[in-house]
């Protein structure tokens, strides 16, 4: 009898350390909200709603970091500024105080977590359309009571609507007091009380299986060596100084094992390592504290087997046998299995789903996982095949409606009703089918889930910086020998919190927020914490930024976005796109600075583009009334053809032979999709792109109209004209990078 298909979900919730480190024992001051809010918004609804189907087994996995933060809260003794003035009564808010308010208090996906509600979606609107300067000078009293209500009632989580009290301040709306703030609070910490509870009572029942992550999420493989960076990366700059501290790795293990056990009063059997980053120095410790299993990427099985996943026109993977399977580890230590995600379909949990009607997507993961059950039927049918699924188990659900319960509910209602799919924990899949396929120790590749490299974390200027502080810092550390965990616990504290992963993260290019600084800040104050504690002087740089934080003129896209196509040029919709200035700030475009920006992303569905104008220009006499789309793609053999404009010059790359074309009239918004075929002919296709034209231009392309498969490179030109005769192009100096998801 074939065996079903196994899937493994492991859902990673992890928050970094976002208290300052030489405070008082009687309280802690955090710097962000981000463990209280997302506390009451994603860890525990995650679990209640898999206790309704107790067929279905799952992984969760708790960064103790998290656990110790979300401990401080429940005792009351941590503070953070959104909290403070959520309990300051509103009269005696100070101008600072009130500043903070209207800049930070719609920190949230507007879409999901702050529209649904008429009074916070107004007030949004006046600060948006309005200005912050607007909102001080006219809003009231009663103003801001009403927003610092909201901010804290939007982010519980809609699986908490029915309690009385929730449903009386959802159903009030607005005129909320003092006396309601404090009691939202109160209703937050019961929620963050409920979190450690509930996992453990869940592991008990036998229905997750929760396991941990290095005691504050660092990179391992860097602190053994952050010459591993060149593994990956050859000609990777690295540090100035060469960190080498591999004796920190068991310190982290063991701290997070003691953690785990009095918690949940038993031994954890999986561990996730930070980013998913493993190396063949890392896995002797990792064994020798007692750990059965680990999970990485399937870059990583790609880069250690040699062999690179190609997947077919829907993404599915074409070698499934070797994705779909744990593995052995053998080291001389001990053998470790481990298990490696399906990228792709972790990601379109965490990235695109939410962009889709709910069952919708629950339809589409299924179909994806009854793809591969069908392939193992004909293929290995003897054979039991596990799909890891792991991901980032909270930032994802703020972009999905009701933040995820109808898609939550759809997919596992479909999952109890599938007798072909079977959700299992990790550790009781490797209990039933011990890995038999064997990877050697040495031969595990030195990388992590992104690309399979650490050049999220190090490699950067900003980065490698962060990494000479670090370094001088731990061996200042080192030159005191007297200075034990035991006697001198805050010099240790502080030297874990700053070998966290999350500073780099955010270090340099790649990420961005509107909190880079705060994270510079709190990675500075964690090593002059290790400075203070040992009675030695403060370098002077640690007085000093890291690097400059300043809105970038251009970026790279930094993550998948989902805009809705308005017209409307949403700020969040499109904040971690590719940014490419044409006109204004750069002056280029000679006559067509009218186009100011151009944005461009893309999520597992299409390919988005974004135009900004400047204010008040009037297409077909500022600017020529068509638009051109054409799609450049190198190393692909097929049918090309030139440009379908009239007077395009011979020069490159407006020259070039291109495969796709989509031409867009602005006065009209009428559209026209073209192929190229034989002897440079181009014919019509049925396109389903959108086309949007109000404050700006935004184009959505689908993928499936260009129909070339995921994991692709292409490149994309935009040329202007009128009445079929070329006028202009952009970006003027090269054409615009495309990867195909």
């Amino acid at each position: 009898m074939p065996h079903p298909l196994y899937v493994a979900f492991i859902w990673h919730q992890h928050q970094p350390l976002y208290k300052s480190p030489s405070l008082s024992l009687n309280t802690q001051q955090y710097r962000l909200p981000w463990v209280r809010l997302h506390g009451t918004k994603d860890y525990l609804d995650l679990v209640l709603i898999l206790e309704r189907y107790p067929k279905l087994h799952q992984t969760v996995n708790l960064v103790p970091s998290l656990i110790l933060q979300l401990e401080d809260y429940i005792a009351g003794t941590a503070f953070d500024p959104y909290l403070e003035v959520s309990l300051t009564p509103t009269e005696q808010l100070t101008l600072p105080q009130r500043e903070f308010i209207t800049k930070h208090f719609f920190d949230a996906n507007h879409h999901t977590l702050i529209d649904p509600h008429p009074r916070y979606a107004q007030l949004y609107q006046q600060q948006q359309e309005k200005g912050q300067d607007w909102c001080l000078a006219n809003w009231q009293l009663q103003d801001y009571s009403d927003l610092l209500a909201w901010h804290n009632l939007a982010w519980i989580d809609p699986l908490f609507w029915d309690d009385p009290e929730i449903a009386a301040w959802l159903k009030q709306g607005e005129n909320f007091t003092l006396s309601d703030r404090q009691r939202i609070y109160s209703k937050q910490k019961e929620i963050l009380a409920r979190i450690i509870p509930q996992h453990r009572k869940m592991q008990n029942a036998g229905q997750i299986e929760v396991t941990t992550t290095p005691y504050t999420h660092p990179i391992l493989p860097l602190l053994a060596d952050t010459n591993s960076g060149r593994v990956a990366v050859p000609n990777m700059t690295l540090p100035q100084q060469r960190f080498q501290w591999a004796e920190d790795i068991p310190r982290h293990l063991q701290k997070a094992w003691k953690l785990y056990q009095e918690k949940f009063g038993q031994p954890p059997r999986g561990l996730w390592p930070s980013e998913q980053s493993v190396s063949p120095e890392i896995l002797p410790y990792i064994i020798n504290q007692g750990f059965k299993w680990i999970c990485s990427d399937e870059a990583v099985l790609g880069w250690s087997l040699k062999h690179f996943f190609q997947r077919d026109g829907a993404g599915n993977v074409q070698e499934p046998h070797l994705l779909y399977r744990p593995y052995r580890l053998e080291t001389p230590a001990g053998d470790l299995a481990i298990v490696f995600r399906d990228h792709r379909l972790s990601d379109l949990i965490g990235f695109t789903y939410s962009s889709m009607p709910p069952k919708q997507a629950a339809a589409d993961l299924v179909g994806h996982l009854e793809a591969i059950a069908r392939m193992q039927r004909d293929s290995q049918p003897e054979q039991p095949w596990l799909v890891t699924i792991a991901l980032d188990g909270e930032n994802c659900w703020e972009f999905y409606p009701q933040d995820g319960k109808p898609f939550l509910e759809a997919l596992y209602e479909t999952f109890s009703n599938e007798p072909h799919l079977k959700l299992v924990t990790v550790s009781e899949f490797l209990q039933q089918f011990p890995a038999t396929a064997t990877i050697p120790g040495k031969q595990l590749h030195s990388g992590s889930w992104v690309d399979g490299s650490f050049t999220t974390w190090i490699g950067d200027p900003a980065k490698n910086r962060a990494w000479d502080y670090l370094t001088q810092a731990r061996e200042t550390l080192a030159n005191h020998p007297e200075a034990t965990e035991e006697n001198n616990p805050p010099a240790w504290e502080s030297l874990y919190a700053a070998e966290g992963s999350d500073w780099f993260w955010w270090f340099g290019k790649g990420h961005s927020s509107n909190q880079d600084a705060i994270f510079d800040e709190l990675f500075r104050s964690h090593l002059c914490g290790i400075y203070h504690a040992l009675n030695e002087p403060i370098p002077p740089y640690l007085r000093l930024p890291l690097e400059v934080h300043e809105g970038r003129a251009e970026q790279q896209p930094e993550s998948f976005i989902h805009p809705i196509i308005d017209g409307k040029g949403d700020e969040q919709d499109w904040n971690k796109a590719g940014r490419i200035e044409i006109g204004g700030a750069r002056g280029t475009m000679h006559n067509s600075s009218v186009i100011q920006r151009l944005w461009y992303g893309v999520d597992h569905l299409n390919f988005y583009l974004r135009l900004d104008f400047i204010t008040g220009v009037q297409l077909g006499r500022d600017l020529p009334p068509e638009l051109n789309l054409l799609w450049f793609y190198p190393d692909r053999t097929m049918h090309n053809s030139p440009a379908p404009l009239a007077e395009v010059p011979d020069t490159r790359p407006v020259n070039y032979l291109f495969h796709h074309h989509l031409g867009i009239n602005l006065l009209t918004r009428s559209l026209h999709f073209q192929e190229a075929g034989e002897h440079y002919q181009w014919q019509p296709r049925v396109s389903r792109a959108q086309v949007a034209l109000n404050k700006c231009l935004e184009v959505a392309i689908p993928w499936a109209d260009l129909q070339i498969p995921p994991d692709y490179s292409l490149r994309l030109i935009l040329m202007l004209s009128d009445e079929g005769r070329f006028y202009n192009h952009l970006p003027e100096n090269a054409l615009i990078p495309i990867e195909v998801p």
